[in-house]
């Protein structure tokens, strides 16, 4: 194996920075990030490596065998880019998600809509097989988006099972482990973790995700190997599948009261038609969680929100500096850094 230098890891921490940010935002896929910017092979065979003869590497050849054998400089350059940036974005994305709702999201949709020409453009020949497993992934991912949010819970088995789920569709592109940790209840209960320095809950979550991921990694490799066009077509339909949930404008249908602990019709709550717009203009972010919502156009928004202003040039904009995110982030995978330590 070819060594690396110093700038070949500091672009893989910046990967690991890109895919930590994109994993904190409920709806978008650290995965997709890892796939375009060209470390998604190495990042899955790296995991799917981790197994019992790294012990024995260990206590017969040493710790400079176990490390090359563990590919550990590109893990700890990578798992540390996600943590930094993860930890701290999930505090900005969860400050831009309640005020500056329909910007983010336009930046997120235009990157996903990139996603899929771009992994859609790796699939070597579309069949009826690769057409079908896309459609499938597309109805399976929409599907996930639809499941309403169940009630938080910060029992430990609990939040170590969530772990295990949430990394799986972390590594997966397209699909969105916050958006898993939010339908499963555990996504507010993990930022209070991260938010108040909850070790406890933290180190639980922590090791379901290490369990999950090394577990799915080796699953994953094995698909590659031997369903790659098939595989890659299914990835992109869960993309596709899961712009539902990024789509900027939405209405809201139904809310969880935390006061009286109950679901209620958000019109009965007021009289404007999406909970993120009472929320800013109320100042209240805590009071409601939203259950049930349905994306809508940006004309209907501002008509169902008194009329509000529904920021479609800016949110144009920005889905267009989303789009050309993506082709950015393939041109840095154009110098892939060589495997190795």
């Amino acid at each position: 194996m070819q060594k690396r230098n110093f700038i070949d890891y500091l672009t893989i921490t910046a990967k690991g920075l890109a895919m930590g940010a994109a994993d904190a935002v409920p709806g978008v896929s650290g995965g997709t990030i890892a796939f375009i910017t060209g470390i998604y092979e190495e990042l899955i065979s790296t995991l799917s490596g981790i197994n019992f003869s790294l012990i024995k590497t260990l206590q017969k050849q040493g710790i400079d065998a176990f490390w090359k054998q563990l590919n550990g400089n590109f893990i700890l350059a990578l798992v540390g880019g996600i943590a930094i940036s993860f930890v701290s974005f999930m505090r900005i994305a969860k400050y831009l998600i309640e005020t500056q709702a329909i910007l983010i999201w336009s930046f997120f949709l235009g990157l996903i809509v990139a996603s899929i020409l771009y992994i859609g453009r790796q699939i070597k020949k579309w069949t009826f097989k690769t057409s079908f497993a896309l459609i499938l992934g597309s109805l399976i991912a929409y599907f996930i988006t639809t499941i309403p949010p169940i009630s938080n819970n910060d029992q430990p088995f609990f939040l170590f099972l969530a772990g295990a789920i949430a990394i799986s569709a972390m590594i997966l592109p397209g699909i969105s482990g916050s958006f898993i940790l939010l339908i499963l209840g555990a996504y507010k209960t993990l930022s209070d973790a991260v938010y108040d320095f909850n070790f406890k809950n933290i180190l639980f979550f922590l090791g379901g995700a290490l369990i999950g991921l090394i577990s799915f990694s080796k699953l994953l490799k094995w698909l590659f190997k031997n369903y790659g066009d098939l595989t890659l077509a299914i990835l992109t339909g869960f993309i596709i599948g899961s712009l539902n949930v990024i789509w900027p404008w939405k209405q809201t249908i139904t809310v969880f009261s935390k006061e009286k602990g109950l679901k209620l019709f958000f019109n009965e709550i007021s009289d404007l038609g999406t909970l993120s717009v009472f929320q800013k203009q109320n100042f209240d972010f805590n009071s409601y969680k939203s259950i049930l919502e349905k994306s809508i156009s940006p004309f209907t928004y501002s008509e169902i929100n008194n009329g509000i202003d529904s920021q479609v040039l800016p949110s144009i904009i920005l889905i267009f500096l989303g789009f050309t995110t993506v082709f950015l982030l393939e041109k840095t995978a154009a110098k892939k850094p060589k495997n190795g330590n």
